[in-house]
């Protein structure tokens, strides 16, 4: 790969050269080594900065001081100075992700924080119920009114959830749904109580012990969107809200009603 000058002033800028010290560095590599007036003749760069540039150079390890006079600068070797480059890029990679690291360690520990996220579009609906429901480990409640909501990557997670000990319940006015649902081992079926015949926005919902997704679909164009979120104080309070206007039981599998 050919390079030019500018090229490789930018590289250098990118490794946290300026572009005074990279201008400094590749005219002392010309020159083999040269006084602040033979810097600035090949360089651009005043004559009256190539001091401080060069020492800053020094500090970096990139270049060595002549006390002559007049003071000479002569740059370290390139294999020198790449192990230097990378020795400090290393360092610096390791500072900022550590501190990274220990802020989202801090952040996660904060019963005050909250993630409430906002998603569009059908696939996109799906793959997060399919999410939500695959990590529960207790109890598990899905509901929907539409049978193209209820997809098969929907259904073997609720299965596949079912036959390993979590409690599923389903929820659902819809014949087709609920044919499918009671068809399930050990799923649980229910009539929503709440949300009236008539409803034409309702999407789905899905309750994956502490993580709730609900949904809603476009009346014009049939579009859906959803917001969901897992271990917050907003999903705690919701799914009690839920559990509580629903009457849905804590355990799902204590519930009368319609089991497979």
């Amino acid at each position: 790969m050919s390079v030019d000058e500018n090229g490789a002033i930018d590289a250098f800028e990118r490794l946290g050269l300026t572009s005074y010290e990279a201008k400094v560095f590749i005219a002392l590599h010309r020159l083999g080594s040269g006084t602040a007036r033979d810097v600035a003749r090949v360089a651009d760069v005043p004559r009256s900065q190539v001091y401080s540039v060069a020492e800053s150079l020094e500090a970096r390890g990139l270049v060595e001081t002549q006390q002559s006079s007049p003071i000479r600068y002569r740059p370290v070797s390139l294999e020198e100075a790449e192990e230097t480059l990378r020795n400090r890029f290393e360092q610096e990679r390791e500072r900022a992700f550590e501190y990274v690291d220990e802020v989202k360690r801090e952040s996660s520990g904060e019963e005050t924080r909250e993630d409430i996220w906002t998603v569009r579009g059908r696939d996109r609906i799906d793959d997060r119920v399919v999410a939500l429901l695959s990590d529960a480990e207790e109890r598990i409640v899905f509901g929907t009114r539409l049978p193209e909501l209820f997809t098969d990557p929907i259904e073997r997670a609720l299965e596949e959830r079912s036959s390993a000990g979590v409690a599923v319940l389903g929820l659902t006015r819809e014949d087709r749904v609920r044919e499918r649902l009671e068809a399930l081992e050990g799923v649980t079926v229910e009539t929503p109580s709440t949300f009236p015949e008539t409803d034409r926005r309702s999407g789905r919902i899905a309750i994956a012990d502490d993580g709730i997704l609900l949904s809603v679909v476009d009346d014009d164009d049939g579009s859906e969107t959803a917001i969901w979120s897992s271990g917050s104080l907003f999903a705690s309070v919701l799914i009690q809200l839920i559990e509580a206007g629903e009457a849905i039981p804590v355990d799902p599998s204590s519930s009368t009603e319609g089991s497979a």
